[in-house]
């Protein structure tokens, strides 16, 4: 369970679809932000690995390794936040009256996490797969 992120279900009831999928997008480009900031922090680290002494080329090797693993989490945080929004997104209009995003819960699945949606223009209701 993140803390951050909330799950379908859950943010549907709370807050809608609309400002789920908003917040789900924000997040995942925060951690394209921190991704990138890795990057800076790699650079950094190699350049200031030229001069230094022995023991700063220890620390310098850390802060690379380091900024390097953090970097990966969040790029792949990044890849998987953005994809899981998308594939929700695509399943957010309505069958029959074409409607995007004006749904409303009628049940979770917590096995599956599967989620019963209502549309609230025409009342049909169908399953969005997380």
């Amino acid at each position: 369970m993140n803390l951050l992120n909330r799950s379908l279900a859950d943010g549907i009831r709370r807050v809608g679809f609309r400002k789920w999928y908003e917040r789900e997008l924000l997040s995942s480009h925060a951690h394209m932000l921190l991704a990138f900031l890795c990057v800076i922090a790699l650079m950094a680290a190699m350049e200031a690995f030229q001069g230094a002494s022995q023991g700063g080329k220890l620390a310098n090797a850390t802060f690379v390794l380091i900024s390097g693993g953090i970097g990966v989490w969040s790029l792949r945080r990044y890849l998987y936040l953005l994809m899981h929004a998308e594939q929700v997104a695509d399943q957010a209009n309505c069958p029959n009256c074409k409607a995007y995003g004006n749904l409303s819960l009628v049940e979770e699945d917590r096995r599956t996490g599967d989620s019963r949606v209502c549309c609230r223009q025409c009342g049909h209701t169908w399953t969005i797969s997380p």
